[in-house]
């Protein structure tokens, strides 16, 4: 596996190594050691999560705060979303900065989202399948949301704006700068 930190070095984009021939392949996609190694802290992941959507489907920029917070690993097994996390620690030099990748079941890349950041995704396919690891439970009441457009965050998401589908709570979330319970 390779682990490389990304612009805002928090962020780390994890690349399996393919084993393949005529026969299909075979990846590993998780190594415990090797991850705690490179994020330099042990993270206990202790939920799965799955999701499948259609193109322009757009989901975020969500985040969990105190005492749910959550890490997660994230990657696509069918299909193409442009990832995006958001930096929103208030005393970070990249605070407001983002990180954007593509992750597909082609390229078999993964994205590393440490706390302390907001998280998004557009697919770009006609469907896609997206997982996430996260070492902390869902808890809605903890759930917070950045609004996508922010013009502040300048975030291409790579379609049209007419095309893209969101949930009214996503179209609803507040701009950055009116977001309550951000990070220290």
């Amino acid at each position: 596996m390779k682990f490389t930190p990304q612009a805002i070095p928090d962020i780390i984009l994890v690349e399996p190594t393919l084993h393949g021939d005529d026969r299909g392949y075979f990846v590993e996609t998780f190594r415990q050691d090797l991850f705690n190694k490179v994020v330099g802290s042990k993270i206990n992941f202790v939920q799965d999560n799955e999701s499948k959507s259609s193109k322009g489907v757009l989901r975020g920029l969500h985040y969990q705060v105190s005492p749910y917070s959550q890490s997660k690993l994230v990657k696509v097994i069918e299909g193409s979303v442009l990832d995006v996390a958001v930096d929103i620690r208030r005393s970070s030099p990249t605070f407001g900065h983002h990180v954007a990748i593509e992750l597909s079941s082609h390229n078999k890349k993964q994205l590393f989202v440490p706390k302390g950041f907001a998280h998004g995704f557009v697919v770009l396919s006609d469907t896609a399948t997206f997982t996430y690891k996260v070492d902390s439970f869902y808890a809605p009441e903890y759930e917070r949301s950045i609004v996508f457009d922010d013009k502040d965050l300048k975030i291409n998401w790579k379609l049209n704006p007419e095309v893209l589908k969101l949930s009214e709570k996503d179209k609803n979330s507040p701009s950055l700068s009116n977001a309550k319970d951000l990070f220290d």
